[in-house]
């Protein structure tokens, strides 16, 4: 998921003097957790999200409580939860994203086309398939994927959902299967960590992962955890955890239906892989 920049000036004070200082607001005492309260199914307020049971696995490892501090993931999340010292964890970050300190990635997943199990898309691999053309596709504003949809000409009979929302009242992923489940549209293009836990359990909708897509930008990312800018001890043991319990969390996502691939985005991870690492 994209999300706006730390204002320049900001990140230049953490990462200088100030940035020195942000060890010591560490909380040792419990694992503090930021998160939006209603960003199922990875995050949720009632703990049902996976990124709430891999909240909960790294808390038991240091034998200590998971305390959140929830806040809306828009415009703000890191500067009013993680940079303002109210917690020292966000379990979900895409790798390279500057408003944090990124750990280790801890998996890499990519996009997704949803369509109706009966449909004569669920053959479809990628984007640039004839099949699609002049087909109605849910695209989210913003996403990667629909700049594809845009070089491809088919930006004309797309229907695009709002990226950057307040899910405590908005809900666009659930929207976005709704209409193809309804057949408002024929195809939906998601966050496949976003897209597999809702259709797990859908006969009536298939998720494909697209692992076909040449060119920029890329639709699969890496996904690490987020702490703040100079706090490299904490990124370490963070590093050590996930390198440990890299096959729990290989089992969560699995469990949660979240599509794994390898690093470059290329073919599913097996899950033979998991017991290996």
């Amino acid at each position: 998921m994209m999300r706006p920049l730390l204002p320049a000036v900001l990140l230049a004070a953490l990462a200088s003097g100030a940035g020195a200082q942000v060890a010591d607001l560490v909380d040792r005492s419990a694992l503090r957790v930021c998160a939006d309260p209603a960003n199922s199914p990875l995050s949720s307020e009632d703990g049902s999200g996976f990124e709430n049971r891999i909240a909960e696995l790294l808390a038991a490892e240091m034998g200590v409580p998971v305390q959140y501090t929830w806040f809306p993931q828009v415009i703000g999340f890191v500067r009013q939860t993680l940079s303002a010292g109210r917690c020292d964890l966000v379990i979900g970050f895409a790798q390279g994203d500057e408003l944090v300190l990124n750990t280790n990635h801890y998996y890499t997943s990519t996009h997704v086309l949803v369509v109706r199990s009966d449909s004569d898309l669920t053959e479809v691999d990628h984007l640039a398939d004839p099949a699609l053309k002049g087909r109605r596709i849910g695209v989210v504003a913003g996403a990667p994927p629909t700049t594809h949809v845009a070089r491809l000409g088919m930006m004309n009979d797309a229907k695009p959902y709002d990226l950057m929302t307040d899910r405590r009242v908005e809900n666009p992923a659930g929207d976005m299967l709704q209409d193809v489940q309804d057949g408002v549209t024929d195809a939906a293009l998601m966050w496949g960590p976003i897209a597999g836990p809702l259709v797990k359990d859908n006969p009536e909708l298939t998720m494909i992962p697209l692992l076909k897509e040449s060119g920029p930008p890329r639709v699969f990312f890496r996904i690490t955890m987020g702490v703040r800018a100079g706090e490299d001890v904490w990124k370490r043991q963070m590093n050590s955890m996930i390198r440990r319990h890299q096959d729990e969390i290989d089992a969560i996502l699995r469990d949660a239906g979240v599509p794994l691939v390898d690093d470059y985005g290329k073919s599913l991870k097996p899950e033979a892989e998991a017991a290996e690492l």
